[in-house]
């Protein structure tokens, strides 16, 4: 078949010095020459190949190409060669791939760009940066106040993919220690054992006793007694850890639940009038000037909550250094730690 559609073998000294000067004519990268095995095509084969499909001709994909119809013919030859399949289709008036011709030039190409993407994380690597991050912030943080670091990360073009994701409670400090974080963010309590674990305290959080004004306790006399408290459900933000019980702060014991997914759930839920709770005193601070929130003093003041970054010892990388250098600075830590005032 290949024969009738104009293939011909030939042998003679001087067909083999014109292909060995059309040969040379064609340039490969030095680079893609030494790692292109047997069945792997070079930049410029991918070229070639992507030329003929969107021209449909020899003489306009060598033109694109820059180089003589002739080298681009023998070029395509030699691809048919080495694969041993027919990859153009040279029957009709416009020059085609074969349907083996175009899987070629598509698995062609996706190979090339995984071995461009596998060299780019190998030397990214070699440099120090790591291959992903993976931040996981207590769920009381705010991701708005992050974006803009992520912003700044992303304009040093390190190639580290970020991975963030957030945790509640224990759910924070248990990330890290099974290996689902690099860093963490806003842990509270007091950092647990974990090997080669090293942190540093990002701030601490004021709470206040909070209740709508359509809650009994709205007008209830101060200060509140456990046994007054212990008569009205509780909104919690539950705890996402996956290999203990949990905990909750400012629950006493026996006293009914409304567990919710989030801070800004618990804060809602409040302003809603389902529950009352412990709420971070800046975030609220706009709802108790407004009325929209009475701020009650309780027999059993909640201490504030010093919150930590933390990170294992044995996994510093670039990447990872540059956010613990961000966190380090007070302006940003204030922020974090105060969080966005509710103004609506």
């Amino acid at each position: 078949m290949r024969g009738k559609i104009g293939f011909h073998a030939r042998s003679t000294d001087k067909t083999s010095k014109e292909n060995q000067t059309q040969r040379s004519t064609l340039s490969y990268h030095p680079l893609h020459t030494r790692s292109k095995g047997p069945n792997m095509l070079s930049e410029d084969e991918l070229a070639l190949l992507e030329a003929i499909r969107e021209s449909g001709s020899l003489s306009r994909a060598a033109a694109r190409l820059g180089k003589a119809p002739s080298t681009i013919s023998h070029a395509a030859r030699q691809l048919e060669t080495r694969f041993d399949a027919l990859l153009f289709d040279r029957r009709r008036y416009r020059l085609q791939l074969t349907p083996a011709g175009q899987l070629l030039a598509l698995e062609a190409a996706r190979l090339m760009q995984d071995v461009s993407r596998l060299s780019r994380r190998v030397k990214q690597i070699a440099s120090g940066w790591e291959d992903r991050l993976w931040i996981v912030t207590d769920e009381i943080l705010e991701f708005e106040i992050l974006a803009p670091v992520i912003r700044s990360f992303d304009a040093l073009q390190s190639g580290v993919a970020l991975r963030m994701t957030h945790e509640v409670l224990g759910g924070t400090w248990e990330a890290l220690r099974d290996g689902r974080a690099d860093l963490i963010i806003g842990a509270t309590n007091e950092p647990p054992a974990i090997p080669k674990l090293r942190w540093f305290e990002l701030g601490v959080m004021e709470w206040v006793f909070a209740v709508s004004p359509r809650h009994p306790l709205a007008k209830a006399a101060e200060p509140l007694e456990r046994e007054v408290v212990m008569r009205h459900r509780s909104v919690v933000v539950a705890d996402s850890s996956r290999n203990s019980a949990g905990r909750a702060y400012g629950l006493l014991g026996g006293q009914a639940t409304l567990a919710v997914p989030s801070m800004a759930a618990k804060i809602h839920a409040q302003r809603e009038n389902l529950g009352v709770g412990w709420l971070p005193r800046h975030r609220v601070a706009g709802l108790l000037k407004r009325g929209e929130l009475i701020e009650k003093r309780t027999a059993d003041p909640r201490e504030p909550n010093v919150l930590y970054v933390a990170w294992r010892g044995d996994q510093e990388g670039r990447a990872l250094s540059w956010w613990l250098e961000q966190l380090r600075q007070p302006r940003l830590a204030k922020r974090l730690v105060r969080g966005i005032e509710i103004t609506g």
